[in-house]
């Protein structure tokens, strides 16, 4: 084989192993301790819309792995795992564009996109991310109701960032990138005084913990996600 031919042949089959480095997996002592994989890397298997109407992938893009918006395909709406869960620990990893404005939810109620939202935002060129009260629409905050405490440790532009999110019984914990920036308590006076002053001051039984699917949220802006997984606790 000419050096050419050769070197051709060897960049393909890099190329090819650097996709499939780029799949999710979980690790033996990941599958022992209960997580499993919400996103293969390869298929919308596992996902719907959140009306409860099939999802067809419209508005959506799975390219090497990485799940992501794709406006130019149209409004593809929100989308939520076939499965609920009630006591979790998910993780995952999402990166921002300019201006990008989305979040991942749970504790939803049936068949809507109404529930608890781990803020994810452009703080920096979004205006909503300004608006709300004490930073509480800002990345990795409980939209709307509560805001971060402390220094968050946002990657730039074009990096991954991964959140958790751990809810057991009525203890709940938003975590980014490996420093847990928010806790509260369902049914504690701080949450019940906040959703009160917030847009879902309305809708009675918001937050309350019940079995429920996870959400991603398409907010018309591009948005990548990889490496989603959980494990009930």
């Amino acid at each position: 084989m000419k050096k050419k031919n050769f070197l051709l042949v060897l960049g393909i089959l890099c190329g090819l192993v650097s996709v499939q480095a780029q799949l999710p997996t979980l690790s033996k002592k990941e599958v022992k301790k209960g997580w499993v994989l919400l996103f293969d890397g390869k298929t919308f298997d596992g996902w719907k819309k959140s009306n409860g109407q099939p999802f067809t992938g419209k508005g959506w893009k799975i390219e090497n792995g990485v799940l992501s918006v794709d406006p130019t395909d149209g409004r593809g709406g929100d989308i939520v795992t076939t499965k609920e869960f009630a006591d979790f620990e998910l993780s995952l990893d999402f990166m921002l564009e300019k201006g990008t404005n989305s979040g991942v939810k749970y504790s939803l109620f049936k068949n809507t996109s109404l529930g608890c939202e781990y803020q994810i935002i452009d703080d920096a060129n979004h205006p909503d991310a300004k608006l709300g009260k004490n930073g509480n629409r800002s990345l990795a905050a409980l939209y709307d109701v509560l805001p971060v405490t402390g220094k968050k440790d946002v990657k730039p532009l074009g990096e991954w960032n991964n959140i958790r999110i751990l809810s057991k019984g009525k203890h709940v914990e938003h975590w980014l990138n490996g420093k847990k920036v928010l806790e509260y308590e369902r049914g504690s006076e701080q949450l019940k005084n906040a959703v009160a002053e917030s847009k879902f001051n309305k809708n009675s039984g918001w937050g309350e913990t019940v079995p429920s699917p996870i959400l991603l949220q398409e907010h018309e802006d591009v948005i990548h996600f990889r490496n989603i997984k959980i494990r009930s606790l």
